[in-house]
């Protein structure tokens, strides 16, 4: 199987980003370009992020998950610490976030450190979700292989009855990470392929030190 996609083109030509006009900490940039993208791409998943860890068989591996907050500290998303993403990051805490946001031309790209949160942040969190998506973080043992389908659709079943009109427990393998940024990049396309490259990287003094980088 073969398909030559060199002829594939676009050109960028919707914004620009001039160092000039960029904030001292890109946290405010961040959350000027989300919002931006929130309000003027609502069929975009503005929160959708790849996460790229490094695996324990030593191969990096990117998948997408949802953010769920952020603070000028860090990113937070949840998932299953027993999860093959999970036991990576506990293994490696240094990973990359990135986001590509193709209706606005734009893409953050973020390295930071894992951490996993506080626990009572992660109950905070759990609680608020819907008893179906509850129930579903029980039920799923996150990226282990699986006969087939009915099992899960079994257990879900099994754990619907025992839990009828009672609270469901956030279970101890499953919360929050916080990833506490180190570089951020932010990139907007331009024509004829030389982009517009904004990277600020964090000193051992904890100031943001920013420059542009050629595309």
């Amino acid at each position: 199987m073969e398909k030559d996609l060199g002829n594939y083109r676009k050109s960028y030509e919707k914004s620009e980003l001039l160092l000039k006009d960029t904030p001292e900490n890109p946290l405010e940039l961040f959350r000027s370009w989300f919002n931006e993208i929130d309000a003027h791409f609502p069929e975009d998943e503005t929160n959708a992020m790849t996460i790229s860890t490094i695996g324990l068989n030593g191969f990096p591996k990117s998948r997408v998950v949802l953010l769920k907050r952020y603070t000028y500290e860090g990113f937070i998303f949840f998932t299953n610490y027993e999860s093959e993403k999970g036991q990576a990051i506990q293994m490696n805490p240094k990973v990359c976030l990135s986001f590509f946001w193709a209706g606005a031309e734009r893409q953050i790209i973020i390295k930071g450190k894992a951490e996993k949160i506080a626990d009572n942040l992660s109950d905070g969190y759990f609680e608020s979700r819907p008893r179906g998506s509850q129930l579903g973080a029980i039920v799923s043992k996150q990226s282990a292989i699986l006969e087939d389908r009915d099992v899960l659709e079994s257990k879900l079943i099994a754990l619907e009855k025992e839990f009828e009109g009672k609270e469901i427990p956030r279970p101890e393998f499953w919360g929050g990470f916080i990833i506490k940024p180190v570089e951020i990049e932010f990139w907007q396309g331009r024509p004829n392929r030389l982009h517009d490259r904004i990277h600020y990287k964090l000193d051992e003094n904890y100031f943001w030190i920013k420059n542009r980088l050629a595309p």
